[in-house]
């Protein structure tokens, strides 16, 4: 547990005793609620709950804890639940920090997460990993760390990464407080291959006693067996019934997800509601959520009432996303219950079904009511390294998205990233791409555009260009550093104009999203912190996102949210066909690939 401002259970157990016997009186006492009893799945009536200091000390008859200064929260009528936890989430999805997330997250219920920092730990490696930290020390939120695993994704022959995190790096991380897991183990064939650095991670966790976060999607036989005899023991990446149900059965735990990219809850809770299958081996995630998402939906609140909304129990739903993630990580002794000697993480609830939240107390205080926050929480500054990540060395030129054909005029054959709406996805295409003076060009009419990558970590001035399709971009240029999983400054345009001013724009203001069009600016979103987070309130963020979403469709690109489908264009771990700053990459294949084909 991250120790800073909060009570270990061993330092306080005869305080604890001593408030439910009533010898000391209690700080807090929620009365008359209706208990959800998430370790028998009951609702009991009428329980009153007597809190000292951030811990549970009684649930229920409470009127010998009451003293003087106790104060007293009137819950009839309401659902008293656990604090809601989300198992699987990166933070920098949000856009947002530490600080800014908790803002956003903690009126909806949710009081404590498990974060894989990866985007961060690819720009910043373990120091930005630390800064995630320290951060977490100074909000209400329990944010739980799973240490990445797979940085870089790829090797340096396929891309240029920021950092590196070793096997040495994990076993003394590992050691950190507030490290709880190693993070989602996406190199699965390199654990079936048996890779020396995936192994050599996986055994320095297991040796420190924690867990292991999977993310698989392989064979559901002898390829998921040998993944859970690895000592994986979840995985987020479920996308159908059968697949939530194999893991489950060789005792991995099913984390289902529904975030703002990846919405796969409908389809995989099926694996519980069609059948009459325990629950306890799996829970509800995010894995992403955007910010005006978590304005205008919500964060925990949300997927567990889409999981009622789906046919679950509400009961089992709130299990789902308290006690069995908590138990997964094996904080079950401190989160995840109303119950005595867990920290005083509780919710009411004006309605169960709609999962309406009402009250959210953590460690004992309340710090939110009727969506709104209750408490202030300081803003903290930014070291110099965290913000100066953009490091191009020189203005970015129309002439650097120049592509040299091998013909001096009419079409030359070329692949083309064929991306698709709502998935992660990509299709090699063989397109015959416009060239004039042995320049081939983008041509939005044949919604063709160029996408490049700049390297933008250690001032290589690495950069390759390629094309794509699906945007459907008739004018103009975007772009972002925010671009999976090393983020160099990823561009895409039909003008080479636009695309240079796009990416010297990002060049100046340390990073963000950028739309441009004949030269102006149509929208904006800082993001200072890493090329990857802006440090701005939550609600001017959906601002600027919003204004970059109505510039994309001014663009002529009709995609619901498609900055993550861009976003993806760089990352050369997911099939078929992306680009780096080294160029093409043939996923299937693993290799690197020309751009232009010879004609068949």
């Amino acid at each position: 547990m991250p120790a800073v401002g909060r009570s270990r259970l061993e330092d306080v157990t005869k305080t604890l005793v001593d408030a439910a016997m009533g010898r000391v009186k209690a700080d807090l006492v929620v009365r008359g609620g209706n208990l959800v009893n998430v370790f028998t799945g009951e609702i009991l009536e009428g329980v009153d709950v007597a809190v000292k200091g951030d811990r549970i000390a009684l649930v229920g008859r409470a009127d010998h804890t009451i003293g003087t200064d106790t104060e007293v929260i009137d819950a009839s009528g309401k659902y008293v639940v656990p604090g809601f936890m989300d198992g699987h989430v990166h933070i920098e999805s949000s856009m947002l920090t530490v600080t800014g997330f908790a803002r956003a997250v903690l009126p909806h219920g949710t009081t404590a997460v498990f974060a894989d920092p990866h985007e961060i730990a690819n720009v910043l490696g373990l120091d930005g990993v630390r800064l995630m930290l320290e951060e977490s020390r100074g909000v209400p939120l329990k944010v739980f760390v799973t240490l990445p695993s797979c940085v870089p994704a790829t090797s340096p022959e396929f891309e240029t990464a920021g950092a590196e995190i070793t096997p040495s790096d994990v076993e003394e991380a590992m050691r950190w407080e507030g490290v709880i897991a190693l993070g989602e183990v996406m190199n699965y064939p390199g654990v079936l291959a048996g890779d020396d650095k995936m192994h050599g991670e996986i055994a320095a966790t297991l040796g420190a006693g924690k867990v292991v976060e999977g993310h698989f999607y392989g064979n559901l036989e002898e390829e998921l067996s040998a993944y859970a005899a690895a000592g994986v023991s979840s995985c987020h990446e479920s996308t159908t019934k059968e697949a939530g149900l194999a893991k489950a059965r060789v005792g991995i735990y099913t984390m289902i997800r529904e975030g703002s990219a990846w919405r796969d809850l409908a389809e995989v809770i099926r694996a519980v509601t069609e059948t009459r299958i325990d629950t306890r081996r799996f829970c509800l995630v995010s894995d992403d959520r955007h910010p005006e998402h978590l304005i205008s939906e919500g964060h925990m609140d949300h997927i567990v009432r889409r999981a009622i909304e789906e046919g679950l129990d509400p009961i089992t739903a709130i299990q789902m996303a308290t006690l069995n993630t908590a138990e997964h990580f094996r904080v079950d002794q401190d989160l995840g219950a109303v119950a005595p000697g867990r920290y005083a993480d509780i919710l009411l609830l004006k309605s169960l079904s709609r999962v309406e939240v009402d009250t959210v107390i953590a460690d004992g205080r309340v710090v939110a009511r009727d969506g709104r926050l209750t408490v202030e929480i300081p803003t903290p500054g930014y070291p110099e390294f965290a913000r100066n990540t953009v490091r191009i060395p020189r203005p970015v030129e129309p002439g650097d998205f120049e592509v040299s054909a091998p013909v001096l005029e009419g079409t030359a054959r070329a692949r083309v990233i064929q991306v698709q709406e709502a998935s992660v996805l990509t299709k090699e295409v063989i397109v015959d791409v416009p060239v004039s003076a042995g320049r081939a060009r983008a041509d939005p009419e044949m919604d063709l555009a160029k996408v490049a990558v700049i390297e933008r970590h250690r001032g290589t001035g690495g950069r390759s260009v390629g094309f794509v399709t699906g945007f459907g971009f008739r004018r103009g240029a975007v772009a972002s550093t925010v671009a999976h999983d090393s983020h160099n400054l990823l561009v895409v345009g039909v003008s080479d104009e636009d695309m240079a001013k796009a990416a010297n724009v990002l060049r100046e203001v340390g990073g963000g999203m950028v739309a441009v069009a004949d030269g102006e600016v149509l929208g904006l979103v800082e993001l200072p912190v890493a090329g990857l987070l802006s440090d701005e309130p939550v609600e001017r963020v959906v601002e600027k996102v919003r204004g970059l979403a109505e510039a994309w469709r001014a663009l002529g690109c009709e995609m619901v949210y498609p900055f993550m489908t861009m976003a993806l264009l760089a990352l050369p771990v997911i099939p078929e066909l992306r680009i780096t700053d080294k160029g093409l990459i043939d996923v299937s294949r693993f290799e690197k690939v020309d751009l232009f084909v010879s004609p068949p």
